[in-house]
């Protein structure tokens, strides 16, 4: 299996997992409705608790928003550096060429993305390990319990980071040391596909 091919694994493995996460939003937005309505209607929130337990106070609702929101997050931070979503100098990136934009990046991936996604992991892992061990609930008095379960999203998400970070620089190596270019690579990461550089927008000296 070449540097390409494992790079498209991974990557159809974080798109996956990404996919996966996003049905988080649909419980996240059913939940937050209920809470802003109960909260206008408090004889509605008042009665689901007296006849279907306290899972309907308001408290809770708003600490089960926040922890779907932390799943959807955690799970596609992968998938937007895949995408070329994330935050960049744009004032000075727009005047790289295509060849050194991806040296930058994959150097970047070496010595900065990939190393700090790891260090993240591993305390993340800790953090969520000493939770569990102490069986951490919510500072609230009326919170949700089992703290940990939700934590266990933050390795996750960091490590699925470092995934994408890996798919990458694989992909940048097949392009700086191996002759891959944007016409002979079937591959659709954003170092290959870089949105600004189509012809039309930018102009084809920018695609060297």
């Amino acid at each position: 299996m070449n540097a390409m091919e494992t790079s498209n694994k991974l990557r159809n493995f974080i798109e996956s997992i990404a996919k996966l996460g996003t049905w988080a939003l649909a419980p996240l937005v059913v939940i937050t409705m209920w809470d802003v309505i109960a909260r206008k209607f408090v004889f509605i929130q008042i009665y689901m608790v007296a006849n279907f337990g306290r899972i309907f106070e308001s408290t809770l609702l708003q600490e089960l928003e926040w922890h779907l929101h932390t799943i959807v997050f955690c799970l596609v931070l992968g998938y937007g550096y895949l995408h070329n979503r994330h935050v960049r100098v744009d004032f000075l990136r727009e005047h790289f060429h295509f060849r050194t934009k991806t040296s930058i990046e994959f150097w970047g991936n070496i010595f900065f993305l990939l190393p700090f996604t790891l260090c993240c992991t591993y305390f993340s892992f800790v953090y969520m390990v000493d939770s569990f061990v102490i069986n951490e609930v919510s500072a609230s008095l009326v919170g949700l319990s089992h703290r940990w379960i939700i934590k266990c999203f933050l390795p996750l998400g960091f490590f699925l980071m470092f995934l994408a970070g890996m798919s990458v620089m694989l992909q940048l190596f097949t392009v700086l040391y191996q002759g891959a270019t944007k016409s002979n690579t079937k591959a659709k990461l954003m170092v290959v596909d870089w949105p600004e550089d189509s012809i039309g927008q930018r102009g084809s000296k920018y695609d060297r």
